[in-house]
């Protein structure tokens, strides 16, 4: 990372490896931005038809993050709080009962799946870098490498930062494409 003002900002020379976990970041860092310190109405929002809520998109993505750096990457168990969705395949539910969840939970549960992500990302960098194996494999069996997870996760996040854009300007008005240069954020404990 560059540090400074703007830890999230990805490194303007590096390896492979550095860019992509760095653009991965710099969308973690956007979507949080887009999602922080808002109350339950705030995180319950919806525009127009759709039933997306920030609170909503919070609690996927820690499922993804979750389910991305355990069970696709090691075939691990993603952990208790997910296993019940896990077993029934219900992908759709972190986006529905976020609605009954406190808005200090919602950002405790994103903000400490990106860290164990990062961690496991980490672990999974250092044992044998992008090239890697990972647990899961593909639709005939063909092996899956890091590379794939780590830009799954970016497509991902490219998504849903873009759906927060819409709510989070629903909400309040909050525009732009990055964080302000000193931005932190005001609730959870999202380390930059």
């Amino acid at each position: 990372m560059t540090g400074g003002l703007r830890p999230w900002e990805p490194p303007f020379t590096g390896t492979e490896t550095e860019h992509l976990l760095g653009a991965l970041d710099r969308l973690r860092t956007t979507f949080r931005w887009k999602a922080d310190g808002l109350d339950a109405a705030g995180l319950r929002a919806r525009v127009g038809a759709s039933a997306l809520t920030l609170g909503g998109l919070l609690k996927h993505l820690a499922l993804v993050e979750d389910l991305t750096t355990t069970w696709k990457l090691r075939g691990t168990s993603p952990g208790e709080r997910w296993e019940a969705v896990a077993r029934a395949g219900d992908v759709d539910r972190p986006f529905t009962s976020a609605a009954d969840d406190d808005p200090a939970e919602l950002y405790a549960v994103w903000d400490d799946a990106v860290a164990r992500s990062r961690a496991r990302l980490a672990e999974a960098v250092a044992d044998g870098g992008l090239d890697r194996l990972v647990h899961l494999t593909g639709p005939d069996g063909q092996p899956v490498g890091l590379r794939r997870l780590v830009c799954d996760l970016l497509e991902e996040y490219g998504r849903h930062t873009g759906h927060a854009d819409l709510l989070r300007e629903a909400v309040d008005g909050r525009v732009g494409e990055d964080p302000p240069e000193d931005w932190r954020p005001v609730s959870g404990r999202y380390r930059l």
